[in-house]
């Protein structure tokens, strides 16, 4: 049985904090958690769910810090909100049946080129502009395979949202990142809610880390609402292209 001893425990709460801040700006904080988590001991299934128990927590605080900044309203996105959670539950429900391991092959290449998307390509700003794709066939096909994704995977689901906002919805960089906090949360809750139907989360690390996560979502966001495209982009940049590499070398490693 896993058991935290207090320099465990201080690592954990400093990593949640951190991962929390990334993640409500550029997401990606599960970059810093999983690995945090693996490290500590925790075996991968066990590490997998509790990262969801300390991410929803700061997810909610980033999507609630946006929504009062007038970015998101919760009120017309609650049905995307809705199909996210269920696409997550679903996608977290499956993860021993479906050949996840194949996707890690290709993720990379995926996350390098959004990376040299959001770096390379002009006029991306916090301004809105022409809508490729209806709302409501947006929350119907993206959101869904997104937030399949979050739980069956996970990591990149910040990336992966961000660029359908951006290149489908016509949303700017901030607009598209608070809509994405949101979708995040809701993706996430769902996959909790299947790990802990299994059993699986380490409820007092997990609720431990996601008072941290609240913390450093809470400064992130407010710093994003501040400085906005300036400071998302290029941390968008570089967390998609530590993802790329952290699963490059796992893959070389193996």
């Amino acid at each position: 049985m896993f058991e935290v001893t207090l320099d465990l425990a201080v690592m954990l709460i400093l990593a949640a904090f951190a991962a929390g801040f990334v993640d409500s700006i550029a997401g990606g904080g599960g970059l810093i958690t999983v690995p945090a988590l693996l490290l500590a001991g925790v075996p991968p299934a066990q590490a997998l769910a509790t990262n969801k128990v300390q991410g929803a927590f700061g997810a909610a605080t980033a999507a609630a810090s946006y929504a009062r900044a007038g970015l998101v309203d919760l009120r017309t996105q609650g049905g995307s909100a809705l199909i996210a959670g269920a696409a997550g539950a679903l996608g977290a429900a499956l993860v021993s049946w479906l050949p996840v391991q194949a996707l890690n092959y290709i993720l990379p290449a995926i996350l390098l080129a959004i990376a040299a998307f959001f770096a390379l390509k002009p006029g991306l700003n916090d301004l809105d502009r022409a809508r490729r794709m209806g709302a409501g066939v947006f929350a119907a096909t993206i959101v869904p395979l997104i937030g399949f994704y979050d739980g069956l995977i996970g990591p990149g689901t910040g990336a992966f949202f961000m660029l359908g906002f951006v290149m489908l919805a016509g949303y700017g960089i901030l607009k598209a990142t608070a809509h994405t906090k949101l979708l995040n949360f809701a993706s996430n809750m769902g996959g909790l809610i299947a790990f802990a139907i299994a059993g699986a989360p380490l409820w007092a690390i997990g609720l431990a880390m996601g008072v941290a996560q609240v913390a450093g979502a809470w400064l992130g966001s407010r710093l994003a609402v501040r400085i906005g495209s300036r400071v998302i982009k290029p941390l968008l940049v570089v967390t998609s292209t530590a993802l790329a590499l952290r699963l490059i070398w796992r893959l070389i490693a193996e």
